[in-house]
């Protein structure tokens, strides 16, 4: 294995830098990586392997060395400037100080064998789809020896007793080899795995391939295992270091902290009022174009037409979920009285414990989800929901629309849960869980009747955050069992408690609502 200090010729300044490890794992290995991290000082480079493998106690020694150094990790190959393609890392392009420029590609990359178990020192542990991480069953090699002493005896009390022994050669006599694990080996492999936070489960995989063959391991169950930390998203690439906490917005590391939602005061209500507002102020500053105004989740009941003759009713929850929006739509919905109106979601998630819970209120309550855009009357375009165009009391009049409407990260869990759930031309997104939280989700779909299919969705998402999915995706998960037709809105599909009996409801047309089993192009 070789070891080259790259930096990213990808951007003009602050470039990030990694230490390109690629080659088989030999004996030596470890005292070679010591000396990269002698040269490398106090800096944290990310460790990029482009590895077939090699010897496993040797990646042992480099995963311990990688996590007690406080290094990332990912499955990558490097290309650096100036070489030719089928020899991406040639001599000329690096410096005499062993560093050099380039960047690195996923496509086509392998960690195999041993390299996975130092890939595992890491402290964050990534890969991309298009790479690949394999195992298979540790071979142990034994090489017989005979060796050759010259003994010296004496006769003591008529027996022959040994005074002295002195080895005088060494003859090979022959080698063998067991892919057995035996219990020093397996203490050993179970142990270090331990130390590294990964699931022996792992130890499953490797022995279910034999050592002329490889395991290709699923990225979920990478995931689940704990073999990976995270998936790395379409726009980025390993090496790139992830995000600290304070990261600004144009630095280039992946997983950018989300930007803190603006802090709600809650304002009072009129008596009787069925709306729960806990929105900041609406200030000039923060009606921004490139910067669309966040707020907690507020819960509104809405119409659309004349409620002393016809119209037709909905809830619009919109905004950031957080902590206590379970609380606030448990007191909401106790304001309706048992009636069962459409909930009409706008959100980019947010909380996600919170997000289970109203899920499962949701469900308890039978409830129809939906993702839309609500607009109140007189408001402008950036502030659809100002202040003084919501109802003291009663619904708030107001229109709604399928363009424009979000549901992403773990708004989609909250979608998930209706009876039904419909969307029209709305994006969906999906949340990505980390690896403490698979259990958690496993139970969660079980529960709403969602494919576990989801959890792969999530996986090879096209963004950290976030991965977009199609209309007839999520038909075929199950986190939507219906289509809006294009001629309705969203939360237009149950009529107010005072609608005349003539008024026809889009809900009691039989081909209103597409069945999940319907084609969608």
């Amino acid at each position: 294995m070789r070891f080259i200090i790259v930096r990213s010729s990808l951007c003009q300044e602050n470039c990030p830098e990694w230490i390109s490890a690629e080659g088989r794992i030999t004996a030596d290995t470890p005292a070679r990586f010591r000396k990269i991290l002698k040269k490398m000082g106090d800096r944290k480079l990310p460790v990029v392997f482009r590895s077939e493998g090699g010897d496993v106690d040797a990646a042992y020694g480099m995963g311990r060395m990688i996590r007690k150094a406080g290094l990332e990790t990912a499955v990558g190959g490097t290309r650096l400037n100036g070489c030719l393609v089928q020899d991406t890392l040639c001599d000329a392009a690096i410096a005499k100080d062993g560093t050099a420029a380039g960047y690195t590609y996923s496509a086509g990359a392998y960690c195999f064998s041993a390299c996975p178990l130092a890939f595992a020192g890491g402290t964050s542990r990534v890969a991309s789809q298009w790479s690949f991480i394999g195992v298979h069953q540790i071979t142990t090699i034994y090489n017989r020896v005979r060796v050759s002493y010259r003994i010296e005896y004496k006769i003591v009390n008529g027996k022959k007793k040994e005074i002295s022994r002195k080895e005088i050669g060494r003859t090979a006599a022959g080698q063998s080899s067991s892919t057995k694990l035996g219990k020093k080996a397996n203490a050993a492999l179970t142990a270090y795995l331990k130390e590294m936070g990964v699931s022996d489960q792992v130890i499953d995989m490797m022995m279910s391939a034999t050592p002329d063959s490889i395991h290709i391991v699923p990225a979920a169950d990478a995931l689940r295992t704990g073999l990976m930390t995270d998936m790395l998203a379409y726009n980025e690439w390993p090496g790139m270091p992830l995000c600290a906490p304070d990261a600004a917005a144009e630095t280039v590391c992946r997983r950018h902290p989300a930007a803190a939602a603006p802090v709600a005061v809650a304002a009072p209500e009129a008596a009787g009022a069925p709306a729960f507002k806990a929105s900041a102020q609406n200030t000039a500053e923060q009606a921004s174009e490139s910067l669309p105004k966040t707020q907690p989740m507020d819960f509104l009941l809405m119409s659309n037409g004349n409620c002393q003759e016809e119209c037709k009713q909905w809830i619009s929850a919109d905004g950031d979920i957080t902590p206590d929006t379970p609380a606030r739509l448990k007191a909401f919905l106790e304001t309706l009285g048992g009636r069962e109106l459409p909930v009409v979601l706008q959100s980019n998630g947010g909380d996600m414990d919170a997000a289970f819970a109203m899920g499962r209120m949701i469900r308890a309550a039978g409830l129809e989800t939906s993702i839309g855009k609500t607009q109140l009357p007189n408001c402008p375009k950036l502030d659809p929901r100002c202040k003084t165009s919501i109802a003291k009391s009663g619904p708030t009049e107001g229109e709604v629309f399928a363009g424009g409407g979000h549901c992403l990260s773990t708004c989609t869990l909250v979608l998930m849960s209706g009876m039904p759930r419909i969307v029209g031309y709305s994006n969906i997104g999906l949340v990505r869980p980390t690896t403490a939280e698979y259990t958690k989700f496993f139970a969660y779909f079980d529960e709403m009747g969602v494919s576990g299919k989801t959890y792969e969705t999530m996986m090879l998402g096209t963004s950290i955050e976030r991965g977009n999915i199609v209309r007839s995706q999520a038909l075929e998960l199950g986190i939507i069992n219906g289509i809006i037709p294009n001629d309705e809105e969203p939360g237009l599909h149950v009529c107010g408690p005072e609608a005349r009996e003539s008024l026809r409801c889009p809900r009691k047309a039989e081909a209103e609502i597409v069945p999940a089993t319907a084609s969608v192009n």
